[in-house]
């Protein structure tokens, strides 16, 4: 049997969090679900710009695709007889939305593209511009199946896997990368167990994964962030299957603040560590993990859950949003190009050139 057509799409495919409506762009708000299921609507590319930083709109493949549409937006504002004087006066907006959020690559990759199809472009720039936008969120779910079926074929009959953050439909253009693998893997009967990081201090975790594995009917436990190596040390997972935001010429991989530790606990623990990103994530620029900027965001969001405040005042605080795993703790990386087993900077200058 042919695994790729044995995935129903329709049922576990079903949330989009970016909708080009022609006019406007529009984006789940991330920060008011599981109970409010509420778009933003950007008419501007510095609307789109807040969005990214907010939060409204996250995960390093959706931050790229809303950047794409971000510069659609802000062409509205000007006149241009091609691509080359349109990007001129494009570039400000430009650089506005890549400073939204640094870690993510693919936000400076989506715009590194828009500015390439931009300057080659004639007096049709426009078109130019929304066709490569479409272009970049279709080749993002094109690469998310691909990447399911092929993750899921690493992982055992009746396994447990253990995810962090949200990497499914809301971070992506739809399926997600590692929760992607982990549909996959439900579908095809390898997974039989999801658990998933509460993930603070924004708690991606509980308020984003476990609503949409809950809308695939996807059976999933939620375990404090605190409690994955105890959980590791029961035997109940064999897998954890995390994201990224950033991959390095040698294998390091940036993602979600406590992706670190997992990693640590996986390989004390007997438990397989893998990475799933399209290959707009790998920044074949950046030789290792330790020149990666790690962005810090405001301490407040520690003193408090939901907006109530926990914490006493003139605390001070520490808030890395990310950290960096070392490629000798991935046991696979997955790309839409391939599996690499055990990555280091060898294998991948082979893939990736």
């Amino acid at each position: 049997m042919n695994e790729t057509h044995a995935i129903d799409y329709a049922r576990y495919d079903r949330i989009r969090p970016i909708l080009w409506t022609g006019q406007a762009l529009e984006l789940l708000d991330q920060r008011k679900l599981p109970f409010v299921v509420e778009h933003v609507q950007c008419h501007s590319s510095d609307e789109v710009a807040q969005a990214i930083h907010a939060l409204a709109v996250r995960g390093a493949p959706a931050i790229g695709i809303a950047a794409a549409w971000g510069v659609v937006l802000a062409a509205r504002g000007i006149e241009a007889g091609d691509g080359a004087q349109a990007l001129q006066q494009l570039e400000p907006a430009l650089q506005r939305l890549n400073a939204a959020r640094p870690t993510a690559v693919n936000l400076a990759w989506a715009l590194a593209r828009m500015r390439r199809v931009l300057a080659a472009a004639g007096a049709d720039w426009r078109e130019v511009i929304e066709r490569e936008a479409q272009a970049i969120a279709e080749e993002d779910l094109a690469a998310n199946r691909r990447m399911g079926i092929l993750g899921a074929g690493l992982i055992g009959a009746g396994s447990g896997v253990l995810t962090h953050c949200n990497t499914g439909s809301l971070a992506t253009a739809g399926f997600g990368t590692a929760l992607g693998v982990i549909r996959a893997g439900v579908a095809q009967g390898h997974v039989a167990r999801v658990f998933a990081d509460e993930t603070r201090p924004w708690l991606q975790g509980a308020r984003l994964t476990v609503w949409e594995l809950q809308q695939d009917g996807i059976d999933a436990t939620l375990i404090a962030d605190s409690a994955a190596s105890h959980l590791m040390k029961t035997g109940a997972v064999q897998w954890v299957i995390v994201g990224a935001d950033r991959i390095c010429a040698n294998g390091d991989t940036a993602n979600k603040i406590g992706t670190y530790q997992l990693a640590i606990a996986a390989r004390h623990h007997g438990v397989k560590f893998m990475v799933v990103a399209p290959a707009s994530t790998v920044d074949m620029d950046t030789a290792s993990g330790e020149q990666i900027e790690i962005e810090q965001r405001d301490p407040g969001e520690l003193f408090g859950i939901g907006g109530t405040r926990t914490v006493a005042e003139g605390i001070q605080a520490w808030n890395p949003v990310f950290d960096v795993t070392p490629a000798d703790l991935i046991d696979a990386l997955v790309t839409e190009r391939g599996v690499i087993e055990r990555p280091d900077a060898a294998k991948m200058r082979a893939a990736f050139g």
